[in-house]
């Protein structure tokens, strides 16, 4: 540990990073009872925190290992801070990077110089290549988090925060491989045991949740795709080590959570942090914490493509508890949609109202209200209880957030044997053309839905008519595509393919 601290307090980042402000942020801070301050690695040249350890680590390369070069793969913000580093010191850097990242970041690490070597449609695919690089060249890697030096370059914002706010006593951090709490752990936890280090990580990539519970490093099968910057399905060896010893907690937000988050830290700041950036601060909206807590989130990065942003303001308000999404029925009669809007919803804004035409028994609707607090999302729910109207509230439900409520259209009569999938596609040309050659034309698609996020990774909606869904999963394991199989799920049987009429159907 003594080694750890004395590498930190002689890391050699501040040659090319920042020592960033540390800023009180009034309107979490009166959302939460606690004063809250930010630290805004989000202002550093390459807009992440990611500088620092980078940066320490070519630094402290030896001269013959600076006239070999060096090797990172990164999707994001290792890769800029890379490219920067080795610019600022003369080494010749190749970065191996997804070909599904999007243009304003491989634009970013060659403005700095550096080589770029677009590989496969994941990080481990690059990652892949990557060492097969290094073997043959000779060049040093660069990990993006498991490496002491990394992790020294990083533990600099703990120093930085221990002496802006000398009585911190919480500190959350967003956590993927955890090369960034690592690094401020060692260092407060040494001077400050007393301070809480909280991680914060996605609900749907949990890795060092999961493995600090069971007590080894677990590599996670699926991870979430919409805090990119830390998506990672394994913990780094180091810095789980070094959290086992040195975290006190780590928590989880889901993808509304960093939304309103995001929408939080702009309303404090005027700053779009990306999603991976908002972690911290999600971590501190969903906590309890005492009027005499000094708490500080660390806004960890803002690389982000600003059409993303229409994705973000759709998920805002449910994250922040501002809307419900309720599917309900009526009864498909002339004036009924007249009597909901007047009885039901009353004095609330309506966001969103989607409805199609199904059987003429029953009308199934998909609505977005706003709410003003939890008590008056329990009120509004009550009430069409007590006027009889049968609910299901989708707030939490990620298909019919992504992909049902665009797709409004009924049950499709004439679909056999329908089964509907969610599947993971890489975003770059080709990809659906390859999709569809590897399954064949056995299976005829029913339903396809699918919007540009503006993330590496699509997320693809899909109906097919399938009448042995074995073979048709067995031809989608082969694809190489994550993918989950929908048919259950409570959106898909109200508004899109009912299991009753679904099984029921004969062919035409």
């Amino acid at each position: 540990m003594i080694e750890a601290i004395r590498q930190i307090l002689l890391a050699r980042v501040y040659e090319v990073a920042l020592e960033t402000p540390l800023t009180r942020a009034p309107k979490l801070s009166a959302a939460t009872g606690a004063p809250v301050y930010l630290k805004r690695e989000d202002l550093q040249p390459v807009h992440s925190f990611k500088i620092r350890g980078a940066y320490n680590r070519i630094a402290n390369l030896s001269e013959e290992e600076r006239s070999r070069g060096i090797i990172a793969a990164s999707a994001g913000n290792h890769a800029q801070g890379v490219a920067l580093g080795a610019a600022k010191l003369g080494v010749h850097a190749t970065i191996v990077m997804p070909r599904t990242t999007p243009a304003i970041k491989v634009e970013a690490v060659l403005a700095h110089g550096a080589e770029v070597v677009l590989v496969g449609d994941s990080f481990n695919d690059a990652y892949a290549h990557a060492c097969d690089l290094q073997k043959q060249g000779g060049a040093t890697f660069i990990h993006p988090f498991d490496d002491p030096l990394v992790i020294a370059g990083q533990g600099t914002i703990g120093r930085e925060i221990l002496e802006q706010l000398p009585d911190t006593t919480h500190i959350f951090v967003p956590v993927g491989g955890g090369g960034l709490i690592a690094g401020i752990a060692l260092y407060v936890k040494q001077l400050r045991p007393e301070v809480r280090i909280i991680g914060v990580e996605p609900a749907d990539s949990n890795v060092m949740q999961v493995s600090l519970r069971a007590g080894k490093r677990v590599t996670l099968e699926h991870v979430g795709i919409f805090a990119d910057g830390v998506a990672v399905k394994q913990a780094g060896e180091h810095t789980f080590e070094i959290a086992r010893s040195c975290v006190d907690e780590v928590i989880t937000v889901s993808t509304d959570e960093i939304c309103a988050a995001m929408k939080a830290v702009f309303e404090d700041t005027r700053s779009i942090v990306e999603p991976a950036g908002a972690l911290a601060a999600a971590g501190v909206m969903q906590g309890a914490l005492s009027r005499d807590a000094r708490v500080v989130a660390i806004c960890s990065g803002a690389n982000m493509s600003f059409e993303r942003l229409q994705q973000v303001a759709e998920r805002t308000l449910i994250g922040s508890g501002r809307e419900v999404l309720v599917a309900t029925a009526m009864p498909e009669r002339p004036g009924a949609l007249r009597t909901f809007c007047s009885d039901v919803v009353g004095d609330h804004a309506i966001n969103e109202f989607n409805y199609r035409l199904g059987d003429r028994r029953n009308a199934h609707l998909l609505v977005g209200i706003s709410v003003s607090s939890p008590e008056d999302r329990d009120a509004f729910f009550r009430r069409m209880d007590e006027l009889g109207y049968e609910h299901t509230d989708l707030s939490e439900d990620d298909i019919a957030k992504e992909h049902v409520r665009h797709m409004i259209g009924g049950v499709a009569p004439a679909a056999v044997h329908e089964h509907l999938y969610q599947i993971n596609f890489p975003e770059r040309p080709g990809a659906l053309g390859d999709f569809l050659a590897t399954l064949g034309t056995q299976w005829n698609i029913s339903a396809f839905h699918y919007r540009n996020q503006a993330s590496d990774t699509g997320n693809v909606l899909i109906g097919f008519e399938a009448e042995d869904q074995g073979a048709l999963e067995s031809r989608l394991n082969e694809t190489g595509y994550e993918w989950t199989c929908i048919d259950g799920a409570p959106s898909m049987q109200l508004f899109v393919a009912p299991r009753e009429r679904r099984d029921s159907r004969e062919p035409r």
